[in-house]
């Protein structure tokens, strides 16, 4: 029997899939109502979390945080049986998350931090990405559950904080593509494009398929022969803000690059490809 602690949109993707695969499922969520709606699939509801994951051989949690991750599993304690698989998939910090996954170790548990890139369709489906790291002993017994779950698992080594730091290298780029398309919707309806046509941009230009060779560039320190200059990119950043500005709009993200870019260029690398302004995290 599988236990399930935290039914939101992620959480309940994932019930929803065990049960499809024939699992018995317990469930509990801290808005009660959120675990009932999933006894319609034939999950059983419960009202604490100890009884819950009582009898269960792996729990399984996508919470908020730490402080909700470390209140939850407390409040899941008394009714978990030694030796019992703790699967943790929040997005967590990953100081108090290798902390974590020492305590619960030391208490004679399983736990393994496995956040993941993967939406409630995705969860339901079995596909995207998983990550894990942390004892490889460990992970290789837990594995086989996992990737039942996902397209994808990624097992990055041995530092139980690994996993987490990646999940928020990957969400940073998420939330900053998805700022920059804001902006790019924001100084298109400031110059009159309408927003269809901003989205045919992708049609015909795809930078998507550059990140991999500008992040090899970047890592590789490859700024003395650019292909696009400091100086013209400020440039262009100057034309973007000021045009948004003179028909009354604000970008959000393009003015704290514009700030990042004249510091580089005060430091004399305006003649250098542009992506020097990401030197000092790679050097």
């Amino acid at each position: 029997m599988i236990a399930f602690l935290g039914t939101g949109l992620l959480g309940a993707g994932f019930v929803r899939a065990f049960r499809r695969r024939g699992e018995e499922v317990h469930v509990w969520n801290r808005s009660p109502d959120k675990a009932r709606a999933l006894s319609e699939v034939g999950a059983t509801p419960f009202e604490t979390a100890s009884e819950a994951v009582r009898g269960a051989a792996r729990v399984h949690l996508a919470l908020v945080d730490d402080a909700i991750v470390d209140s939850v599993l407390a409040q899941a304690q008394a009714g978990l049986s030694p030796g019992t698989t703790i699967v943790d998939h929040t997005t967590t910090a990953p100081a108090p998350t290798a902390e974590r996954v020492r305590r619960w170790i030391d208490r004679g548990f399983v736990f393994q931090h496995a956040p993941v890139f993967m939406g409630p369709q995705n969860a339901l489906a079995g596909t995207g990405t998983m990550l894990a790291s942390g004892d490889r002993a460990q992970f290789d017994t837990v594995a086989p559950a996992l990737e039942k779950m996902t397209g994808t698992l990624v097992y990055l080594g041995d530092d139980p904080a690994r996993a987490a730091s990646v999940k928020l290298l990957g969400n940073l780029f998420l939330i900053a593509t998805t700022a920059g398309v804001a902006d790019m919707f924001m100084l298109a309806k400031s110059l009159g494009v309408p927003p269809a046509q901003v989205s045919r941009v992708f049609e015909w230009f795809n930078p998507g398929t550059m990140v991999p060779a500008r992040a090899a560039r970047m890592r590789e320190a490859q700024f003395a022969e650019p292909s696009w200059t400091l100086a013209m990119a400020r440039k262009d950043t100057r034309l973007m803000i000021e045009s948004a500005a003179s028909n009354g709009a604000t970008l959000a993200v393009m003015p704290a690059i514009a700030a990042a870019m004249d510091r580089w260029i005060a430091a004399g690398h305006g003649a250098e490809d542009w992506m020097v302004i990401g030197k000092d995290a790679v050097g």
